[in-house]
């Protein structure tokens, strides 16, 4: 699972940097969006550094999934009887909602995917340009709405994802806890506000 999260969150930050592209305007965006497709030619083949991404992501999400359901299954039979009364102390909120936010952030990946990778939803119209079809698209209330709820949730996974990784990974001890609950804090907030700033700036007519 640490492994997995560690790509995810590799994957998150150049996602974001990309959509961050469409502030530049259409030329910007249309072009990262084109350069993505011919990125490795002419050893790879058009689109051939997508689907090896793609395949790869695939196979990572499988293996967290998997991973959380077989941590989930061991934590329920380490104790089978309930707590007759039960406080969280030193847990987090982010660290309570994990399996609630990992299917609120699943949910939204397939919502995603099917509207800008496969264009099988289409929100605002339909377009031959990325830029066109993303400002389109987010100049629709509802559709920033969702987006705003998922990138919260994908926020505190990530907080409380990137602390449980530096631990299994060895890389956490006790003098450096408060450092790296305050990194992983300052990253998840950085994530979920670039996120954030193209649709918003497009729902509020910036853009």
């Amino acid at each position: 699972m640490a492994a997995t999260g560690v790509l995810f969150l590799l994957f998150v930050l150049a996602h974001m940097y990309g959509n961050l592209k469409a502030l530049s305007g259409q030329e910007a965006y249309d072009g990262y969006a084109h350069h993505l497709r011919v990125l490795g030619e002419p050893m790879l083949p058009y689109e051939g550094f997508l689907w090896i991404m793609r395949v790869g992501l695939i196979v990572s999400l499988v293996l967290h999934v998997w991973a959380a359901a077989q941590l989930t299954r061991r934590k329920r039979a380490a104790r089978t009887q309930k707590y007759a009364v039960k406080k969280s102390v030193a847990s987090t909120l982010s660290s309570r909602t994990m399996m609630w936010g990992g299917l609120t952030i699943l949910l939204f990946l397939v919502f995603h995917i099917l509207q800008f990778t496969t264009l099988t939803i289409e929100v605002g119209g339909s377009y031959d340009s990325p830029y066109e079809r993303f400002v389109a698209a987010f100049e629709v209330w509802w559709l920033v709405a969702i987006y705003v709820v998922a990138m919260i949730a994908l926020g505190m996974h990530l907080r409380h994802g990137m602390w449980s990784a530096v631990q299994t990974l060895g890389w956490s001890n006790r003098n450096r806890q408060a450092a790296l609950k305050a990194t992983a804090l300052a990253v998840s907030l950085v994530i979920v506000v670039g996120f954030l700033l193209p649709p918003l700036a497009i729902a509020f007519g910036i853009v």
